[in-house]
């Protein structure tokens, strides 16, 4: 493979550091994104020392609408290519929209999950297109295929990853640039537990994310539309099915999977 350099944003946590591992298992150079400089600091240091790869760190706060533009400059000033962007970063939260829920916590989720993915595609996307090459990871959820109640915000945004980065793919067709969404499934990753996720049977059976991202990551390699990974055989009829359920009996279904304690159930 030719060496690329992969933009990867989320890059010190769960599926983050399974793409990092990834792409720089195959001597591609790194730009790592995330709050702590402290912890990109850590992750570069070890990247290098274990695969001997260019690594580059921006710390950022993805969830104010500055993000995007401070990564792609600090991009352009340091005339650092992005070959592959990986739009990785993104939480959800257990709770009732109305009741328990804060708008603090909703508005950042909408901004980390949908804001800034869509901006750093805005600014990334015509360098892609004048190149004539370029591939973007757009890390979406099976959840974006039905609604989720006690995770109403995280379904949504998700939904519209999903729709946007399909969009994005078929306007592109002809210009050497690919869009592609992962939709996993349930994954070992600090989300549940940052999310209050973790006592659900939604993550009684959460699967490795590592198989996950290999997925996703050769996926966005072969310009995919979207790759589905890591459900259990339960759970592919459920996700393939679930548009043609009746809506009613779906929405029961997901918020008795969510409710926090159900896992013990």
């Amino acid at each position: 493979m030719e060496k690329k350099t992969a933009l990867i944003t989320g890059s010190y946590g769960g599926l983050g550091t399974c793409f990092v591992n990834i792409h720089a298992g195959n001597g591609g150079a790194l730009i790592l994104v995330g709050r702590s400089q402290e912890k990109l600091n850590e992750q570069a240091d070890t990247v290098k020392k274990q695969y001997s790869v260019e690594v580059h760190t921006i710390a950022a706060d993805l969830s104010v609408p500055e993000a995007a533009q401070k990564i792609y400059d600090i991009c352009r000033e340091n005339h650092w290519t992005v070959d592959y962007l990986i739009n990785n970063a993104g939480f959800g939260g257990q709770g009732d929209f109305a009741r328990e829920r804060t708008m603090e916590q909703d508005m950042s989720m909408i901004a980390v999950n949908i804001d800034t993915p869509t901006r750093l595609c805005k600014l990334f996307l015509p360098d892609f297109i004048k190149r004539g090459q370029g591939r973007v990871l757009n890390v979406s959820s099976t959840a974006a295929v039905m609604p989720g109640p006690l995770q109403a915000v995280y379904y949504a945004t998700k939904a519209y990853v999903t729709s946007w980065s399909n969009a994005l793919w078929r306007e592109l067709q002809g210009t050497g640039v690919t869009v592609t969404a992962l939709m996993p499934g349930v994954m070992k990753t600090g989300f549940a537990n940052a999310g209050g996720l973790s006592d659900t049977k939604m993550f009684a059976n959460a699967v490795d994310s590592m198989a996950v991202a290999q997925d996703g990551y050769h996926g966005m390699l072969k310009g995919a539309l979207n790759v589905t990974s890591g459900l259990l055989d339960w759970q592919k009829p459920v996700v393939a099915l679930a548009p043609m359920f009746p809506k009613k009996a779906l929405l029961n279904f997901v918020y008795k999977q969510q409710i926090a304690g159900s896992a013990k159930k």
